[in-house]
């Protein structure tokens, strides 16, 4: 197994919100605390060190206590320039993402993409849920090497933005996980009260 202590975590921050009515997802209220602060609680046991992407609003995510970053790379040019910045400022070997909208996210997300990234001798390992037609790619829960910096450079320099274009060229494996529910991204108002009882 990969080594804990040698896999960075990120929470992906960097969007406009604009299915929330253009608020900051990461910060609204949700079960007494801000939703990305939920998503840093279940991450941060599972890897060696943490950040934050975020794109505005940078001092309340300064707050949780870890390092926040925005995107080097264009204007808010989508979740892999986000992750064009972890890799940027990560110091382990191994990077994993997970979107600060998914509170419920698996507390053996890691374990989970570390075992298949291994077993396949992959570049990057990404989680699915789902089989037949129902199965479904979770792109922006995935557990990469760092050393995939350049490439990822090099594809969004050439207009790339499309996070599974980017897989594409890249020797990819899937981790699959039985809980959709775990996956849940909440990406409106409407969503965060139907989720907000326990």
């Amino acid at each position: 197994m990969i080594k804990q202590e040698d896999i960075g975590g990120l929470i992906l921050a960097g969007g406009r919100g604009s299915r929330m009515g253009h608020v900051d997802k990461g910060l609204q209220p949700f079960r007494g605390a801000p939703m990305a602060l939920h998503v840093m609680l279940r991450l941060s046991p599972q890897v060696g060190d943490l950040m934050i992407n975020a794109n505005q609003n940078l001092a309340p995510y300064e707050g949780f206590g870890v390092p926040v970053w925005p995107d080097e790379f264009g204007d808010f040019a989508g979740p892999l320039a986000g992750l064009q910045t972890g890799l940027n400022h990560c110091i382990t070997p191994y990077l994993v993402t997970a979107p600060c909208d998914t509170p419920f996210l698996p507390t053996d997300l890691v374990a989970r993409l570390s075992a298949a990234l291994q077993a396949a001798d992959a570049d990057l390992a990404v989680a699915v849920t789902g089989a037949g037609p129902t199965r479904q790619p979770h792109p922006v829960f995935c557990l990469l090497k760092t050393s995939l910096l350049p490439q990822l450079t090099g594809y969004l320099q050439n207009g790339g933005r499309k996070v599974d274009g980017w897989y594409a060229d890249l020797k990819t494996v899937e981790a699959q996980f039985e809980d959709e529910t775990a996956f849940r991204n909440i990406n409106t108002l409407e969503e965060l009260r139907k989720y907000e009882p326990f």
